[in-house]
């Protein structure tokens, strides 16, 4: 689907389930988001992603190393839903999970700024949100290092967590289509 330097972005196969499980819910990755997730959350999370390629034809890919077939996370863009209301239903939504192992090489910046390349060429959306809790400062700087903004009169509160959990309290970033790169009119460019 897309290819950078040292990763192949794809969509899910089912056969990647165990792999997802593995890097989806570990102590590291879930630290600033809510924590460590149960079976029934990683297979709704793996749902989701394989309901959002069929539905819209992206989703937050399979991150694979090139030429080994390691995955090694996961980076994309979706269509953000609601969240029980959100100021940013519908925006398209870059995300990005790396393994813990393969933290700190950069690999989240290659996909994300591949993804959002792709996002320019393939929708019609006239920006790309992200979205985190303040607490996860790795994610909101690679949002700032991506070219986003801070867009602080979106931040919002995530239905899922409890009024009290300070990982549903959601800091929201925006990177707006770049002047004189015309939106997409193919196949995709509905999506959003």
């Amino acid at each position: 689907m897309i290819d950078t330097e040292r990763l192949l972005l794809r969509p899910w196969r089912e056969e990647d389930r165990p792999a997802f499980e593995a890097l989806a819910s570990t102590p590291g990755m879930t630290a600033r988001v809510g924590g460590l997730r149960n079976r029934a959350q990683i297979d709704a999370m793996f749902a989701r992603r394989l309901e959002d390629q069929a539905r819209f034809g992206h989703c937050y890919w399979a991150m694979e190393l090139r030429g080994t077939g390691k995955l090694v996370g996961s980076c994309g863009i979706r269509i953000a839903g609601n969240y029980g209301y959100a100021p940013v239903a519908g925006l398209a939504e870059i995300g990005w999970r790396v393994a813990e192992r393969y933290w700190g090489r950069g690999l989240a910046r290659e996909a994300a700024m591949a993804s959002i390349d792709w996002g320019w060429a393939n929708l019609d959306a006239p920006v790309i949100g992200a979205w985190t809790t303040i607490g996860n400062k790795r994610s909101w700087g690679l949002m700032e290092r991506l070219g986003m903004k801070r867009r602080a009169d979106m931040d919002f509160r995530h239905a899922d967590y409890g009024p009290d959990d300070p990982a549903g309290a959601m800091i929201v970033y925006l990177i707006e289509r770049p002047h004189g790169r015309p939106a997409a009119t193919g196949p995709a460019a509905g999506a959003a």
